[in-house]
């Protein structure tokens, strides 16, 4: 199943902030994107019932293996896209929030070609 846009960037959201504590609650989620309770309640509902996310007795939310591997992925684009736009020389909130929209849309084949590009230009 096609994962939407913002499945996706559920999912890592999720991931970002398992990095940053241990256990990451509905709440957390929420006040990191700065969305309703009940938005993020039914988006959790959706992941947990497409299998992306497992939920506990209290709340606490994990990414199942494939909603990990699609949080990785959209959370890899990002950082390189970020990455890429800053040494272009655009400002970082402007290309934290341009990579975050890009991250989404972007073709297999052209994030590959850009990554590609990276390692043979090297990062700096």
């Amino acid at each position: 199943m096609e994962l939407k846009e913002s499945g996706e960037m559920y999912l890592e959201t999720i991931l970002i902030l398992s990095k940053q504590k241990n256990i990451v609650r509905s709440i957390d989620v929420a006040e990191y994107m700065n969305y309703s309770k009940p938005s993020v309640s039914r988006a959790m509902a959706k992941l947990r019932a497409e299998k992306y996310i497992l939920t506990d007795g209290d709340g606490y939310i994990a990414l199942t293996e494939t909603g990990r591997n699609i949080a990785e992925k959209i959370y890899e684009r990002h950082n390189i896209l970020a990455n890429l736009l800053m040494r272009l020389g655009v400002d970082e909130a402007t290309a934290t929030a341009d990579a975050c929209k890009i991250e989404h849309d972007i073709s297999e084949k052209t994030f590959e070609a850009i990554k590609e590009h990276q390692r043979k230009y090297g990062k700096d």
